[in-house]
């Protein structure tokens, strides 16, 4: 199957050696169990209970970073937002108790305010613990991201993945990036230690070259990319002495993950096949 090489294995007891190795690697991990808008508040008990193992389980490997990576419509969010909200704070609690951090995945706009609200109604209680992530084509973002840095908010900046109308997300590549880099010029200046998602060359290079230019020590930011691509610029990025995270996904529901992201905006299926080119 072609996401055997991009998801890590089906189980839990299968992916801890590889967040393993990658920590033997000099790479820190985020770990996302594979899941999504379910529609039954049983389900989305069971997706609560699952992420608090996977912290417990993150919690007891050697020299491993304790992230993961959730989505909230996995834990009641479509259902119910005030439902949802109790199953966050359940998986927070035991985020801090064990000083972990977890990381508010964003999908498609018909959640995102939503999302972003969960996100502040927790934030004030657990800063140290929880961040979002903002997409760089979404023509709102450069003010999301303003908003976070007076925050003190995490945050990931991605590009975005789906499909989105041209009323509220930018269609141009080179607009797409234009507006990354402003957002990443932003959080490297005013974040807190923002997360650079992005396995695009050229804004790899600008965020390389504004931190230098800005005298920003590589130890206030981290790189992202995902695991299985291009694991030697993985390796690199790292031994140029920048934080280096693979977002690590597992489970058994692999298959509406990829079909679902290829499906909502075709222009990931060309992307995918450019970056196995790459190393």
């Amino acid at each position: 199957m072609i996401a055997r090489g991009f998801v890590a294995a089906e189980t839990l007891r299968g992916t801890l050696p590889v967040i393993q190795g990658l920590a033997d690697q000099g790479l820190l991990a985020t770990v996302d169990l594979l899941g999504e808008h379910v529609t039954c508040k049983d389900d989305a008990q069971r997706g609560k209970d699952a992420y608090i193992q996977l912290l417990q389980a993150l919690a007891s490997e050697r020299n491993v970073d304790r992230n993961i990576s959730i989505k909230l419509s996995m834990i009641g969010q479509v259902i119910d937002e005030d439902f949802c909200l109790v199953n966050l704070s359940h998986i927070l609690d035991e985020a801090r108790r064990l000083n972990a951090f977890v990381r508010l995945d964003m999908e498609g706009s018909s959640i995102l305010n939503s999302t972003l609200r969960i996100f502040e109604s927790v934030f004030g209680d657990y800063p140290d613990h929880v961040g979002p992530v903002l997409q760089a084509y979404l023509k709102r973002t450069p003010r999301d991201v303003e908003h976070m840095c007076r925050l003190g908010a995490r945050v990931r900046l991605c590009k975005g993945a789906y499909r989105e109308s041209p009323a509220i997300a930018l269609q141009r590549m080179s607009q797409i990036r234009a507006q990354f880099k402003t957002c990443m010029q932003t959080l490297l200046e005013h974040g807190h230690y923002p997360a650079i998602a992005t396995h695009d060359d050229i804004l790899i290079h600008a965020t390389k070259s504004y931190a230098t230019q800005r005298g920003i020590d590589p130890s206030r930011f981290e790189f992202q990319m995902l695991y299985g691509l291009r694991p030697h610029t993985h390796q690199a990025i790292a031994a140029e002495g920048y934080n280096m995270r693979v977002y690590v996904p597992y489970g058994r529901k692999w298959l509406p993950y990829y079909v679902r992201r290829l499906r909502e905006r075709p222009e990931n299926v060309s992307f995918l096949l450019r970056t196995l080119l790459k190393t």
